[in-house]
């Protein structure tokens, strides 16, 4: 029998930006009770954050606006030395990460949609953040890779970044609204890309001689994955949107394929089936939701504030604005879900886990929110 308990949610208004009244909700849980605080509001279609060692959270706007959130809520103005984005769509300014010595060096990582020859494509850049009191800016910035086939499409970007212990860089693409792009291994369109930090090939990559393939894939046959994390074991995770249906959890491993678009769960927008997904030679999915979810954002909680999730898989959803737990068993395997938050903050589009253990939010709306999940009583 499953341990039920009280789940207290408390809004606080924001202390910069627009107020966002206070609420008081109560909910059923499995596991423990959680405290909810909105730290700060006003954001123009946040996307992704971060946190930076002076408890400052970095933070990006679709729009192309990059800023500094301190820990007590003010937000600053936006940080100089952006590169333009294209911001259509689904497509602006996107996931951003501190570098692992950024103590030292100073150095993040963002990916944006950059416009070019054909439309725009997915980017990823890396620069130094330059604080001088309350402003800020970005200096020496470099485009470490770019997608090279730019289109009109406003849709599947992808894209979340994971810094790897061993110092390269993963990044996920979309396949742009453009299906079989995710099956051309010459193309970086639905995939998962690993360089180095300087934007270099690491030698042990799959494809690093670019026999056949571009140099800088890792996996292949991704839709359009949003959210991205590892854990404490060097394994990748993705949450990836699906179709009507058949949105997926997926381990990118080296050199594998993941189906997309010639396999998938649920059914084309427009009723017709895939092929069947089981049998097909591609990598099976580690869960699927169907009907979708509309996952964003993605964690492997590890933290010591909820010792009850440790290791479980914490993902974003927009279409329903909540948050889903899925639970992982002494194998590893997901066994169950819980979904909470359903309709209270908005759309989901991002979750980060900070230092103390906490769970923060992103919200993907005009007046965007940065949402902490607290312990609680």
């Amino acid at each position: 029998m499953r341990q039920v308990s009280t789940l207290s949610i408390a809004l606080a208004a924001s202390t910069t930006l627009a107020a966002w009244p206070a609420l008081a909700q109560e909910y059923a849980t499995e596991k423990v009770g959680v405290v909810a605080s909105v730290v700060a509001d006003g954001l123009d279609h946040p996307w992704g954050l971060d946190f930076l060692p002076d408890d400052t959270v970095i933070v990006t706007e679709r729009s192309g606006a990059m800023r500094l959130v301190g820990a007590d809520g003010p937000v600053s103005d936006p940080i100089e030395g952006v590169p333009d984005v294209s911001a259509n769509g689904q497509g602006g300014l996107l996931d951003v990460a501190a570098a692992r010595d950024f103590a030292q060096s100073n150095r993040i990582f963002f990916t944006f949609s950059e416009p070019g020859r054909g439309g725009a494509g997915t980017a990823i850049a890396s620069a130094t953040l330059v604080r001088d009191g309350a402003a800020a800016r970005l200096e020496d910035v470099k485009v470490l890779f770019s997608m090279a086939k730019k289109t009109g499409r406003g849709q599947h970007f992808g894209s979340r970044i994971v810094l790897h212990p061993d110092g390269t860089v993963f990044f996920t693409t979309g396949d742009r609204g453009q299906g079989p792009r995710a099956q051309d291994m010459s193309d970086a369109a639905g995939a998962v890309l690993r360089i180095n930090a300087d934007g270099s090939v690491p030698a042990d990559n799959p494809y690093a001689d670019g026999n056949g393939a571009l140099p800088q894939i890792w996996s292949k046959g991704h839709r359009n994955p949003q959210g991205f994390t590892i854990d404490r074991d060097g394994r990748l995770w993705t949450v990836e949107h699906g179709a009507k249906g058949g949105d997926e959890v997926n381990t990118p491993e080296a050199g594998k394929n993941y189906g997309w678009s010639e396999i998938s769960y649920g059914v084309n927008y427009d009723g017709t089936p895939f092929p069947a997904s089981e049998g097909s030679g591609f990598e099976q999915p580690a869960h699927y939701w169907d009907p979708s979810i509309a996952p964003s954002g993605l964690v492997v909680y590890d933290g010591a504030m909820f010792p009850e999730w440790q290791g479980d898989l914490i993902a974003g959803s927009l279409k329903f604005g909540l948050v889903s737990r899925l639970d992982r068993d002494d194998s590893g395997a997901i066994a169950g879900e819980e979904r909470l938050f359903e309709g209270e903050f908005g759309r989901i589009r991002d979750i980060n886990q900070a230092p103390d253990g906490s769970l923060w939010l992103l919200t993907d709306e005009a007046n965007g929110k940065i949402v902490r999940i607290g312990r609680g009583e």
